[in-house]
């Protein structure tokens, strides 16, 4: 540590020089906090000495040599013929030196004042007249008596000879005064005091080690954590300016650790004593007697926190920094550590203290006391948990279980810890569970633990045997249990799909068990299951995204959550699910449950492609792999995978479709909806990639396990229409058509964007007249829903059908719609490029004026017909009559100089009409 700010000591110390020179003997008496530097003001005042013909003998004191006499006495001695062999003066100077090392040698016992006189003689002689005597003696608070007794003898002998005596002792004491210290502050003295460093001085010594004026917020922090303690703020400095020469915010590291240690070791015992139990308390520190746990007085107890507040370690009853506390605790030997905190934690229990407070304890100290020691740990873990404090809350319930005999109790031990573990690390619940499985089978669990251990078997991909758990649970005792059936049987057939039946007979109660799970549940369940068990409205889907809004994440409803959000997705209000998904996702992370966080970030990936915005759902499902690891998705991952792998596709980015592919999944995966999802993202992969043979097996895998499992489920998902892709990609048009018609002749249920993905497999196996017609309404259904991507790809469809008729401007104005769209999903346009260009005409004459100004219900209206749509069509579009329609269409033609309609397209090209959006066909306006 360099010396810094005390030139005015400094200067003091260097005028008692100067006086002593005159033979007037001075004595110095340097006092200060720990770390203030004291010894280094002496060793920077003894450097100044160098060079001059002036002896210097210098000597520090121990308190563990305090009870050895003469052996600061014997340190100056050894230095003093030292100098007198270093300047050729020993023969003279030490008349006997065998006589004299006898007389200050240290003994057993303490030696008489003879003996002190003796030795200030010898001293006295060994340096000659002459030559001016300097003595420096450190720590001398702490000196042995006999060599007190010779310091002050040489005080009293010096008063006229050039002896300069500097002391460095501690400047604070309580009632137990040191009886060093007490005597030398009778003798006539000059005192230095140094006292911590002020901001501005601390800012003083950082400009002075950066080479320039430091911000004023870098000096507070580096103030606030040492109190301007020299010894603390160097060492801060040294940590912070490890990897680089800049100084910013302070760093406490090994350097600061080593300085805490140095400043706690400098006082008593019982000054250590107080440091720990303090840094173990912490915040506690000023509402529990310290002194009990320290064996201290009240007084000394007072006495200790005011030494290490001006060593600048404390400020109060805390610790100004947190890694001081963390030195002082891992600087005890681990079992008195441990021993520290059990008494700290049966303190604070006797005392009535909160549970989280008693059990912060009991886990530092490993101990789960008889009698009351279980509840507090278990009290605090589910405050933990309520804190969102996963780590704690599963320290303290390991802590129980690992000492609970009663097997019941151990049951509902290892379900919590499962359950806290969970909203982490699913993989890390899966060892508490998995041996509870025959007990929840048995019904010797509660059943909201039973559901947390169904729950498990259906993460992992059980679900015949979650089945069976279920159909043996039917008859539930309490309203709230048949509530927790049902809701754990609606998760397992809607959320992960039914199993593929065993090799024996089906699972008995399979086939009405929705209708059960409706009358027993209410709430989210019941809105969720009017959602997708009927036709979807504004009004059911609605109800849905309202439940959700007062809805509270947990445990046990985390899949049913999800459920209700790709519910309201699939049934064609996409956005509404991704602002409620959103507002989700945010409770998730604050409440740092990364289990939450990944499947709702899957489920709103899930949400963007139904949008048909590919890039972020592509980003969105890997940000949500990356959040668990495999281990912990079960066949959750799936979801995340499926969506993935589709958007890549979907941009073209094979390459990294197929590295997806190439990660490992759960084989009972494919027996869940995951795996077909997953079997279908593959699929259409292929289909891209010039595989269509691989992605008609997979997508008949995906049929034909949608058939024998879960028939109620092939609505949501169109399979048939995935077949009749394939099958037209290899040549079979016939087949192809007869499974797009399959798909449409489906009872209500299915998605506008199934239908739209039908009616757009069954145009591709028509001419091109029937082709414009299903493509149209293709096209309406894909605005209803929003998926912007499948709407660029029907807008090229269309486009192509257009120009195959020959009719060339109709084919660039719907190619242009169709680069929109794409554009608008950041996927490179679906139509040729020629089509996109203008046509070449010859310039029109300046005698007919700027391009002709349409109305907005007229740009609808003439929008719509430009696409091919009759009047009676346009009219019950827009709402209003054929009469309106024919109105409006008169006067587009005069403005635009047209005599038919199929001159429209080349027309609206010409003039540059707005483009055609969806306002023009939003079937709220009006046209009139």
């Amino acid at each position: 540590m360099h010396l810094f700010g005390r030139s005015r000591e400094l200067h003091a110390l260097s005028e008692a020089f100067t006086d002593t020179r005159r033979g007037n003997g001075r004595l110095v008496i340097i006092t200060g906090g720990p770390g203030s530097g004291k010894t280094q003001l002496m060793h920077e005042f003894l450097t100044t000495l160098n060079g001059t013909d002036v002896c210097v003998l210098t000597a520090t004191a121990s308190s563990a040599e305090r009870e050895q006499p003469m052996s600061l006495v014997g340190q100056l001695m050894r230095n003093a013929e030292a100098e007198c062999a270093i300047s050729h003066h020993a023969s003279s100077a030490v008349n006997s030196p065998a006589q004299n090392r006898r007389s200050w040698a240290p003994g057993p016992h303490a030696l008489p004042a003879p003996a002190a006189h003796e030795a200030t003689e010898t001293l006295l002689h060994l340096v000659p007249d002459e030559r001016p005597l300097v003595i420096g003696l450190d720590d001398a608070h702490t000196m042995d008596q006999a060599s007190l007794r010779t310091v002050v003898h040489l005080l009293r002998r010096s008063r006229s000879r050039r002896v300069l005596v500097v002391c460095a002792t501690s400047g604070h004491f309580g009632e137990i005064r040191s009886a060093a210290h007490t005597e030398l502050l009778r003798q006539p003295h000059r005192r230095v005091r140094l006292a911590p460093l002020s901001e501005a001085g601390v800012g003083e010594l950082l400009a002075a080690q950066a080479g320039r004026v430091l911000p004023g917020h870098v000096r507070t922090a580096y103030h606030r954590a040492t109190a301007g303690s020299p010894l603390l703020v160097h060492a801060l400095l040294d940590d912070s300016t490890r990897f680089g020469p800049e100084i910013g915010r302070p760093i406490a590291g090994a350097a600061y650790r080593q300085a805490v240690l140095s400043l706690l070791h400098r006082g008593e015992a019982g000054q250590v004593r107080v440091a720990r139990a303090l840094a173990a308390l912490g915040t506690l520190a000023e509402t529990v007697p310290v002194g009990e746990l320290a064996g201290t007085t009240p007084a000394g107890t007072q006495e200790a926190v005011e030494v290490l507040n001006s060593s600048g370690l404390l400020d109060g009853h805390a610790f100004r920094h947190p890694t001081a506390a963390a030195a002082v605790l891992e600087d005890m030997d681990a079992a008195a550590r441990g021993e520290l905190h059990g008494r700290i934690a049966h303190l604070l229990y006797r005392s009535g203290a909160r549970a989280v407070e008693v059990a912060r304890h009991l886990h530092a100290a490993d101990l789960v006391p008889a009698q009351w020691g279980a509840a507090v740990l278990r009290a605090a873990a589910e405050q933990a948990l309520a804190a969102d404090d996963v780590e704690r809350c599963t320290d303290y319930l390991g802590l129980v279980l690992r000492d609970c005999a009663d097997e019941q109790e151990r049951h509902a031990l290892s379900v919590a810890l499962a359950r806290a573990e969970w909203r982490t690390n699913p993989a890390a619940a899966g060892p508490h569970l998995e041996p509870l499985r025959e007990a929840a089978l048995d019904g010797k669990l509660s059943m909201r633990d039973t559901a947390t251990v169904l729950r498990y078997l259906l993460w992992r991909g059980d679900t015949e045997l979650a089945a069976q758990a279920v159909t043996t649970l039917v008859n539930a005792q309490s309203p709230a249990d048949a509530q927790i059936v049902a809701e754990v049987e609606f998760v397992r057939q809607w959320f992960y799909g039914v199993a593929l039946p065993g090799r024996g007979a089906p699972v008995t109660g399979l086939g009405p068990r929705p209708r059960q799970v409706r009358a027993h549940s209410g709430g989210l369940t019941s809105r969720v299951a009017a959602l997708i068990g009927g036709e979807a409205t504004d009004e059911s889907a609605a109800a849905v995204a309202q439940a959700l809004q007062g809805h509270r994440l947990d445990h046990l409803n985390l899949e049913l959550v999800a459920m209700s959000l790709l519910a309201i997705a699939h049934a064609d209000r996409p956005a509404i699910a991704a602002e409620a998904c959103d507002g989700l996702l945010e409770c998730a992370v604050e409440h740092r449950a990364t289990t939450w966080q990944a499947l709702l970030g899957s489920v709103r990936a899930e949400i963007a492609l139904l949008q048909g915005d590919v890039t972020a759902a592509s980003q969105g499902a890997l940000a949500a792999l990356g959040i668990l690891a495999a281990p912990s998705w079960g066949v959750l991952i799936g979801l995340p995978l499926a969506t993935a792998i589709c958007a890549h596709t979907a941009m073209g980015s094979y390459a990294e479709a197929e590295e997806l592919l190439r990660h490992d999944v759960p084989e009972p995966m494919f027996r869940t909806v995951f795996g077909i999802q997953y079997l279908r993202a593959r699929g259409h992969h292929y289909l891209a990639t010039d595989r269509p043979f691989a992605a008609l097996g997979d997508f008949e895998t995906c049929g034909r396990l949608l058939r024998e499992g879960n028939p109620s489920l092939q609505k949501g998902i169109p399979w048939r229409s995935d077949l009749a892709l394939a099958n037209l990609r290899i040549g079979k048009a016939r087949t192809a058509r007869e499974w797009a018609e399959e798909q449409l002749r489906l009872p209500g249920g299915h998605s506008s964007r199934a239908r739209a993905m039908a009616l757009r497999l069954l145009a591709a196996t028509c001419k091109p007249h029937r082709r414009a017609s299903l493509l149209r309404e293709s096209i309406d259904l894909l605005k209803a829903c929003g998926d912007r991507y499948a709407l660029s790809q029907a807008y090229a469809d269309l486009s192509a059908a257009h120009y195959e008729l020959g009719e060339y401007a109709r084919a660039r104005l719907v190619a242009r719609q169709a680069a929109r769209e794409a554009e608008a999903c950041r996927i490179e346009s679906p139509v040729d490029a020629h089509l996109l260009e203008d046509p070449v005409r010859p310039e029109a004459p300046e005698s007919e004026g700027g391009p002709a100004i349409l109305s907005d219900a007229e740009c609808r209206v003439a929008g719509l017909a430009a696409l091919g749509y009759t009047n009676r069509e346009i009219s019950a579009r827009l709402h209003v009559t054929i009469s309106t329609v024919e109105q409006h269409l008169t006067r587009v033609y005069r403005k635009l100089n047209v005599a038919s309609r199929s001159e429209l397209p080349s027309k609206m090209l010409e003039h540059r009409i707005p483009k055609l959006s969806d306002r023009w066909a939003c079937t709220n306006s009006s046209a009139g």
